[in-house]
């Protein structure tokens, strides 16, 4: 098979296709939180700090603010991803437990019969 035609055949199966999916959708779903996060969470928790501006905290050189803004992003896509996950539990199908019946043994074919006749007439002494 040339390389090309393997090249096709990988691209074309469903989980390539589908991972792409999810890695385009995933990165504008980032956007979105990252959107959520600067522009509306970031500075109701700066009110409340009394910072006008979350994402300016710095201590020294360091970008804590911007750094907690990543940590809120994570936390937020976190949850987000934690309740897909959780709906998509809740709507599969759960097994159906099935409680095993015995089987009832099959009857004793007609050689058996007659030995457990010839055994019961030994253990009673009438042979």
């Amino acid at each position: 098979m040339g390389l090309v035609s393997e090249f096709k055949e990988f691209i074309s199966k469903g989980n390539v296709l589908d991972l792409a999916v999810g890695v385009i959708i995933g990165a504008a779903f980032g956007k979105i939180v990252t959107s959520l996060t600067d522009d509306v969470i970031m500075p109701v928790v700066g009110l409340f700090l009394g910072h006008t501006d979350f994402s300016t905290i710095m201590v020294g050189p360091m970008k804590v603010g911007l750094f907690l803004n990543a940590v809120i992003n994570f936390l937020i896509i976190a949850f987000i991803i934690f309740m897909i996950v959780k709906g998509a539990n809740s709507i599969k199908k759960k097994p159906v437990e099935v409680t095993p019946v015995p089987a009832t043994p099959p009857p004793p074919t007609t050689d058996q019969q007659l030995l457990m006749e010839i055994r019961d007439a030994l253990r009673a002494g009438r042979i």
